[in-house]
């Protein structure tokens, strides 16, 4: 049997259980994801897919470094994200015309119509999770998401 160590007794965890945004954020993260994923799937798309399309819908295409912060995701695992939605048809990528060393993403106009598809279902799963939020409004919630992204700075 093993004894708990008095200078990290169970009330340390259940501290770290209570209080740990990192945790709390993780688990929602997870369950907003999967509830997603199962609303996405019809269309062939994930969370993350979708974001990452609805993220190109742009007059011009963005390079990699324009979205890479928007999606909370570093250039080499974005380049990884993107390489399926490539083989499925869904976006483009073509040389900067003025940057040889940059590529320009754009949607498809497969990827624009599916996008266009998944966007109703997106809404509607949104509003549920909206509506099924307690003690604080979506706008609320949303807003000191970002601030805890930009490292609580204004």
């Amino acid at each position: 049997m093993t004894m708990m160590d008095p200078d990290l007794p169970l009330s340390a965890t259940h501290e770290v259980r209570d209080r740990c945004l990192c945790l709390h954020v993780q688990r929602a993260a997870r369950v907003l994801a999967r509830r997603f994923d199962d609303a996405l799937r019809p269309f062939g798309l994930t969370n993350g897919q979708f974001s990452i399309l609805m993220s190109l819908n742009r007059p011009d295409g963005p390079r990699l470094s324009d979205i890479a912060p928007l999606l909370g995701m570093d250039r080499s695992t974005l380049t990884a994200a993107l390489k399926p939605l490539e083989r499925a048809g869904l976006i483009a990528a073509a040389a900067d015309t003025k940057d040889a060393r940059a590529k320009r993403l754009s949607l498809t106009d497969l990827g624009r119509d599916r996008l266009k598809a998944a966007l109703p279902v997106w809404r509607a799963t949104h509003d549920a999770v909206d509506a099924g939020l307690s003690g604080i409004g979506p706008d609320d919630l949303r807003q000191g998401l970002m601030d805890v992204a930009r490292g609580g700075r204004p």
